[in-house]
């Protein structure tokens, strides 16, 4: 066996066969497609390299390509999914899910595990809501104006009473809606656990936060139904509080040591 003075060249096709080898052996991420086992067509190593070669694809440019998705479908996907892996998964899944399902490729390269860690507001930390956290992700991939999608995503989710979804078969029964004020996982369950006199940890409020998630993922899509078909228009206004306290606080203020569009005063005292 040769081990020494390995070109470049056949070092880069050695490392092609072992990429196809592990992508059809043991469940690649679909990075490599298209590759059979070559011992089942006994056509071995040497086909099984040319494979490596031919079919490895480069991902597409950004942004990738986005099918209008309907949204009561993405909804229902994001509310079973949310039992699956909680609530970034169950947005991020559901919207990337059905892309996978109408375009293909590159959807079918992303493996939606990798938003489990939003669960309650990232690893529990109850910080950004995970349902706004995977759906901005999806947002994010398919178009240039995530900023501005994204911007009305948040200011909707803050200022609705949620959860608007309804699933075809819910697991808990419940009826409580909320206005969270805040796009904070801390402050939306907190203020659906007053509204419902549920507890933070029983299963109504999960429930809720399933439906949550079904919720915000069909907005999502929503609203990129409408960019795609040059309809959407940003329709969220800021909190007065914004251009009160923003102006000594906020960009360009006399003191200027803050960042955000969430409303102040749910959290701080205003000045009198």
């Amino acid at each position: 066996m040769r081990t020494k003075n390995m070109s470049r060249r056949d070092f880069m096709v050695s490392g092609a066969a072992l990429a196809v080898g592990l992508a059809v052996g043991g469940g690649g991420l679909g990075l490599v497609t298209g590759c059979e086992r070559s011992g089942a067509s006994g056509t071995g190593a040497a086909a099984t390299i040319v494979a490596a070669k031919e079919k490895v694809q480069a991902p597409p440019e950004w942004p990738w390509p986005y099918e209008p998705l309907d949204p009561k479908t993405v909804a229902q996907r994001a509310y079973e999914g949310f039992y699956e892996g909680a609530c970034m998964y169950g947005a991020f899944n559901a919207i990337i899910g059905a892309l996978r399902d109408k375009v293909g490729y590159p959807y079918t390269a992303i493996p939606t595990q990798m938003a489990r860690y939003g669960e309650g507001g990232v690893a529990g930390w109850a910080t950004l809501c995970g349902a706004l956290n995977g759906s901005a992700a999806a947002v994010n991939l398919v178009s240039k104006d995530y900023a501005k999608i994204v911007d009305e995503l948040m200011g909707w989710y803050t200022t609705t009473h949620l959860p608007t979804f309804e699933p075809s078969k819910p697991r808990v029964n419940i009826k409580a809606t909320s206005v969270s004020g805040s796009p904070l996982c801390h402050v939306s369950v907190t203020e659906w656990c007053k509204a419902s006199g549920a507890k933070a940890e029983s299963p109504e409020r999960a429930e809720r936060c399933a439906r949550v998630a079904g919720s915000v993922a069909a907005h999502a899509v929503e609203l990129l139904n409408n960019h795609a078909a040059g309809t959407f228009a940003a329709t969220f206004a800021l909190p007065a509080s914004i251009k009160t306290c923003g102006g000594c606080h906020l960009k360009g203020g006399t003191i200027e040591n803050a960042r955000g569009k969430m409303d102040c005063i749910q959290c701080h005292t205003p000045h009198q």
